[in-house]
């Protein structure tokens, strides 16, 4: 399985110059990380821009016009993406721009945390 996700050079979404890197089944056969980057990538998403799923993605300019938060879109995605993982949960971080923390657990019991800000 493979997928693909942007880094800027500038460190914060969307600062710098955006660069795509791969990322493949690890040399064990196991999708964590492709489903990770996968799930960070939809998050960055804005809904039905994605080329394969309108389900994907979340309504952040709207969010921002509207100044709530986009909390029941990170729920539906937060739905999409548990099955891939042990656990998942996607919790909103106390900051003036849409911003999340991804808690994940693999099916091997690795955890890892996340910041994920929404652009806007």
């Amino acid at each position: 399985m493979r997928t693909y996700g942007r880094t800027w050079s500038g460190g914060a979404v969307g600062k710098g110059t955006p660069t795509w890197v791969e990322v493949d089944t690890d040399a064990n056969g196991y999708n964590d990380s492709v489903w990770l980057t996968t799930l960070c990538q939809v998050i960055l998403l804005n809904r039905g821009e994605a080329p394969f799923d309108a389900n994907f993605g979340i309504p952040a300019q709207q969010s921002v016009i509207q100044q709530v938060f986009p909390d029941y879109y990170m729920s539906l995605t937060q739905q999409q993406f548990a099955p891939h993982f042990a656990a998942l949960t996607l919790a909103k971080v106390h900051s003036p721009t849409p911003t999340y923390r991804i808690n994940v657990t693999t099916q091997q019991g690795v955890t890892a945390q996340e910041y994920v800000p929404v652009p806007f």
